[in-house]
Formats: C-alpha cells, sequence, structure tokens
C-alpha cells in the first residue's frame, strides 16, 4: 500500500510540475484562465469537473475555461454560477445526496465581480469541502493579479497621454494671444506626436482658414499646400467625421482632398479632426507623417483627446482676440441671421407663436388647479390585539384576505384553559358536596366558608371559559385585512397587547393630499376636485375638500400640509394605499398668471430677502 500511495503522489506532482509549465508559459489571456482552472482542479481532492466565467468591461459574464477540457457537463454548475454572480458570495451545494457537491467562489476586484470559479467534486468530509472552499478563496488571487495588471497597464498608458495633453494645455492657456498659443499647440503635438507637421484651423463664415502650422513662423495665403490643406479640413468638416488617409478601417467616406495633399507630399500619411464644441464645428487640425510611419489607432486615440481638451481653449483664445465690433456682429448676426435671413422657419414659426400665445394668454382665463400626490387610507382601520399572554395555534389570515365578518383570523393554543377548566370544575363539585354536607349538619359557620370558596371557584371558572372564548380573534367587520402574517409563527409566544393584524372597511375611504406649503393658501374647506389613481388611469373620482392640518411635515427636502377629502363615490376597485395625483379646484384667472405664477412668487421672496 505504501508503494501505491508514493507512485500516486509522484504521479500527481509530474502532473503538477506539468501544469505549472504550461501556466506559466501563456500566451494570452485565455490560456492563462485555461492552465489557472487546470492547476486549481489538480489542487482540489475530488474534482470531476470545473467551470471559470468572466465578465470584461460592459460585457455579460461567459465561459473562458472549463476542466476538463472533453467530457464535462458544465450545465451543473450553471444554476451554482448564477446564484454566486446574484449574491456575489461563496456557495456550497449538495448536488447529489451524499456523492456530489459543489463549490463556487466569486472573483471580486475593488468590490466589483469580475467572474466566478465553480467545481463540482465527491468528499466524504466536511474537511474536505472546507479544505475546497479555501483553496478557491487562496487561488482565485492569480486572476486577480491578472486583472490588476491589464488595469495598471490601461491606466499607465491613460496616464501618459492625459498628461502630454493636460502639458500641451498648460503650454497653451500660458500664451496671452492666440496665435502664439496655436503656434505653441501645433508645434508641441508635432513633437510628441512624431508628426512631419500639424495644421490648425478655424472657420470663418463658411470657409476654413489656416492659422497655424508647426515649425512655420508665417502662412503664405498664396502657396498651394496652404490651399490643399484647408480644402482636407473643409473636406473632415463636410463629413463631419475624422478622415484618416490612408484609411485606418473599411468605413467608406470620401477622402479625395486627403488623396491629393498625400500625392503632392510624397504620399504622406494624413489624418484630420474636425474640432467640434458648443453645438458647432468651429475648425479643423491636420496631422502628417511620412509614408513610412502610417497612423495606428492608438495614434488617433492619442489625438483625438488632446483636440478636445485643447480645442476648447484655442478657440476660447481666437474668439477673445477677436474685435469687439466683430464679436458683436457675429452674435447679432448670428441671431437675425435665424430670424430674418433665409432658412431658418422652424425659429421663425416658434418666435411668431411665441408671441401669440403670449398676447393670447394674457387675455384668456382658465381652471386654477392645484396638484397634489394623493393617497388612500381606510376611514376605520381596527387593530386586533393579543387578549392574554399565549401560543400561537392557527392563523388562516394574512395581509391582503378579504375577510368577511366573524371569519377567524387567529387563534391560540388553548390546551393549558381546558384543562384548568376542568380542574375548577373539579373543584366546584368538590366544594359543592362539601357544603351540601355542611348544610346537613347545620355547621352553618363552616357551610358559609365552603359557600364563600365556591363563589371564588365559580368566578375564576368564569374567567377561566372567557379567557377560552377569547382564544378565537375574528374579524369585527367585512374588509381587508392590511397587515399581519403569523403563517411563520405558529406556535410561537405572544404577549398580550401585541397587534396581530389590522383591518379596514372597503366602504369608506379617506383621501389625503399633500400640499406644498408654498400653495396651502389657496385650499379651503369645501372645494371640490378631482382624482386619478395611477393604477386606474383611465378613472376619475371627485372629492371634497373636508380638513386641513394647521402643521406642516417635510418630506423628500420639501415642506407640505396635510388635506383631508371625502370621495363621492366609492369604486370596488378602490383599495387602501393606492396612490395618484389629485387637484383641487381654486378659481378661474388669466392663463399667464397661472403659468408664471411660481417663477413671480421667487422673484418676490428674493427681492424680499436681498433689496433694502
Amino acid at each position: 500500500m505504501d508503494g501505491i500511495h508514493a507512485s500516486t503522489d509522484t504521479e500527481l506532482q509530474v502532473d503538477t510540475q506539468k501544469l505549472w509549465s504550461e501556466f506559466s508559459l501563456a500566451a494570452n489571456d485565455r490560456d492563462y484562465y485555461q492552465g489557472w482552472l487546470a492547476l486549481e482542479s489538480a489542487f482540489v481532492q475530488g474534482v470531476t469537473q470545473s467551470l471559470l466565467v468572466m465578465s470584461e468591461g460592459s460585457k455579460p459574464f461567459a465561459p473562458v475555461a472549463g476542466w476538463p477540457r472533453s467530457g464535462s457537463n458544465p450545465q451543473r454548475l450553471s444554476d451554482v454560477v448564477e446564484r454566486v454572480i446574484e449574491a456575489q458570495y461563496g456557495l456550497l451545494l449538495e448536488l447529489d445526496p451524499g456523492l456530489n457537491y459543489a463549490v463556487a467562489y466569486p472573483l471580486l476586484v475593488d468590490d466589483k465581480l469580475r467572474g466566478v470559479v465553480a467545481m463540482e467534486l465527491t468528499a466524504s468530509k466536511e474537511a474536505e469541502l472546507r479544505q475546497a472552499m479555501e483553496q478557491l478563496q487562496w487561488g482565485i488571487s492569480w486572476l486577480e493579479l491578472l486583472i490588476r495588471r491589464r488595469r495598471s497597464e490601461e491606466d499607465q498608458t491613460v496616464l501618459v497621454r492625459l498628461k502630454t495633453a493636460v502639458d500641451m494645455l498648460a503650454v497653451t492657456l500660458a500664451e496671452d494671444r492666440f496665435s502664439s498659443a496655436a503656434m505653441s499647440f501645433v508645434t508641441e503635438l508635432a513633437a510628441a506626436g512624431r508628426c512631419e507637421r500639424v495644421s490648425l484651423g478655424f472657420l470663418q463664415g463658411d470657409h476654413l482658414t489656416l492659422e497655424a502650422v508647426s515649425n512655420s513662423a508665417e502662412i503664405d495665403r498664396k502657396m498651394n499646400l496652404t490651399r490643399s490643406i484647408e480644402k482636407v479640413m473643409d473636406e473632415a468638416i463636410l463629413q463631419r467625421r475624422e478622415i484618416a488617409y490612408p484609411p485606418l478601417d473599411e468605413e467608406m467616406l470620401i477622402c479625395r482632398e486627403h488623396e491629393a495633399l498625400s500625392r503632392q507630399q510624397a504620399m504622406a500619411s494624413i489624418v484630420t479632426f474636425p474640432l467640434y464644441g458648443n453645438g458647432h464645428y468651429y475648425g479643423a487640425l491636420t496631422c502628417e507623417r511620412a509614408a513610412d510611419q502610417p497612423f495606428q489607432d492608438k495614434d488617433v486615440e492619442f489625438f483625438r483627446a488632446v483636440a478636445a481638451l485643447v480645442g476648447p481653449a484655442l478657440e476660447n483664445k481666437y474668439r477673445l482676440d477677436l474685435p469687439l465690433w466683430q464679436r458683436i456682429k457675429e452674435a447679432g448676426g448670428r441671431q437675425l441671421s435665424g430670424l430674418a435671413g433665409p432658412g431658418h422657419y422652424g425659429r421663425k414659426i416658434s418666435v411668431a407663436l411665441a408671441i401669440v400665445l403670449m398676447v393670447w394668454s394674457g387675455v384668456a382665463d382658465g381652471d386654477y388647479r392645484l396638484s397634489a400626490e394623493t393617497f388612500l387610507e381606510g376611514a376605520i382601520r381596527r387593530t386586533i390585539v393579543v387578549p392574554f399572554d399565549g401560543f400561537i395555534n392557527q392563523a388562516p389570515a394574512s395581509a391582503g384576505d378579504l375577510v368577511e365578518q366573524g371569519a377567524l383570523l387567529c387563534s391560540l393554543d388553548d390546551r393549558d384553559l381546558r384543562l384548568e377548566k376542568l380542574a375548577k370544575d373539579s373543584q366546584l363539585r368538590q366544594l359543592d358536596r362539601q357544603h351540601q354536607e355542611a348544610l346537613s349538619r347545620h355547621d352553618w359557620a363552616k357551610s358559609k366558608i365552603i359557600k364563600a370558596q365556591l363563589e371564588q371557584t365559580q368566578a375564576e371558572l368564569d374567567l377561566i371559559e372567557g379567557r377560552l372564548s377569547r382564544t378565537r380573534l375574528t374579524a369585527p367587520f367585512p374588509g381587508l385585512v392590511v397587515s399581519g402574517d403569523l403563517s411563520q409563527r405558529l406556535g410561537s409566544a405572544v404577549r398580550q397587547g401585541d397587534a396581530l393584524f389590522e383591518i379596514t372597511p372597503l366602504d369608506a375611504y379617506r383621501l389625503i393630499l399633500k400640499v406644498d406649503e408654498r400653495r396651502v393658501a389657496d385650499v379651503r374647506i369645501g372645494q371640490e376636485g378631482k382624482l386619478v389613481l395611477s393604477s386606474l388611469p383611465g378613472q376619475e373620482f371627485l372629492f371634497t375638500v373636508s380638513k386641513i392640518t394647521p402643521i406642516a411635515k417635510s418630506d423628500e427636502g420639501r415642506n407640505y400640509f396635510r388635506v383631508e377629502g371625502d370621495l363621492e363615490r366609492v369604486d370596488e376597485s378602490l383599495r387602501p394605499g393606492m396612490e395618484g395625483i389629485g387637484k383641487i379646484f381654486i378659481d378661474r384667472r388669466s392663463l399667464i398668471s397661472i403659468w408664471t405664477r411660481e417663477m413671480l412668487d421667487w422673484i418676490r421672496l428674493f427681492s424680499w430677502k436681498w433689496l433694502p
């Protein structure tokens, strides 16, 4: 036997060394996952199959590794994996009674679920199951290490990109004038992006003008190169897209001007980024490289991030450097072009409609209704309490049940009371016999004593019978059980005065409106209104204000007053606790005063607070 165990241990050691070798030589994440799962399955005794599911980014959870690679049945572990994903803690389940078990453990990185590993195994001792779970907890740190390493590499790349972009933003903001800021920006970007030339252009009206070129102090407007770069930028802005030549993907874009510039510059690689902000395109950024250094996706991401960060700062400097009269002219021109110029029919129609609406709302009247959140309460709410200390025997009713008058809600255990009743009956008969004997012997003193004892025993018996009659708690009237569920407490002890159920009738309701404190002054008793419930949006219920509680309450950061109303009719579909919107009719007034009341009130309060 010792020889057999030694041979088994040697084979296991050889297999483990092989698995370690495959795990350490993993070329990609999938090989890493498969090697790790194979190692874990080798370390845990009795494993028949195992499964690893992972989620990358916003992608759903999906299997990435399984052991053994053939012959496994992962469906047996799918339910366990789903439960761990939902609960986010380790589970130990019995698959086949006394035979197979499933252990699963989540992979949490910074309190975020990234994966789940599950194993099916055979075990005969609890210690083996505990050892398997501990091995999973220790081994899963290898997966956490991989995820953190990948995140660290991504963060480092983003950090370098962000640092470069921030440095360029700092260089741009350090310059007072737009021209010097633009020149510094394109020069720094050309050096950081290993570009032959970086050009920046801004829109002036409908045409784009080249404003800065890297390593060039002046721009000759008459040069063919200048006009070619401006056409390249116009081409990108017209298509509202980034354009790269040669193309980086299969998306069909018009790049005729890019191709022409590339041929002019000995087949250079070109990428152009339209600059967008405040709802309009205001410029473009063009980067050029030699033909033997084409742009890659990571280069485009870098230039895109820099343009998005530095572009608004450059636009702000460009607008500030314009003469004052030109800035006023541009602002006024943009507004007037929408109203007086050609096109912009939607804006013209909107302004005309707004003028007509203002005039009409000033002369037309409308119903001023006050809206408030509303809910229903039962007019009566009867509480069923425990009459004396005891134990719950039956509880056929629960919250949500409709009950008739006299229906059994709950019964208390009456065995002890019945035994006491039998004892008192026996004691009463014995005292009655003693009393008769005393009378027959004319022992008047003893007969009076026994008679007093008889009366006391009879009173105790009446008390027991009264308590027996109160062991059955019944509904005092037909209605709805709104609270109380004792189905999980059968046999448990209850104390006198404990509330077990609450019942409310279905033929009497009280309407509660939560009126904002800014509008409660408009509410009067006797005003009428309409109610629409969320569960019955197609029906309207009329009500009348019956009571205004003069105490404000706070809810969700605002104060409100409780206003009660009486429904004119009660529908069978109504239930206590229903919520909706109630509108109280106040009076008729001009529409413009209704629509602008909140704004005018705010102006009055603001003026009262800050003006002398």
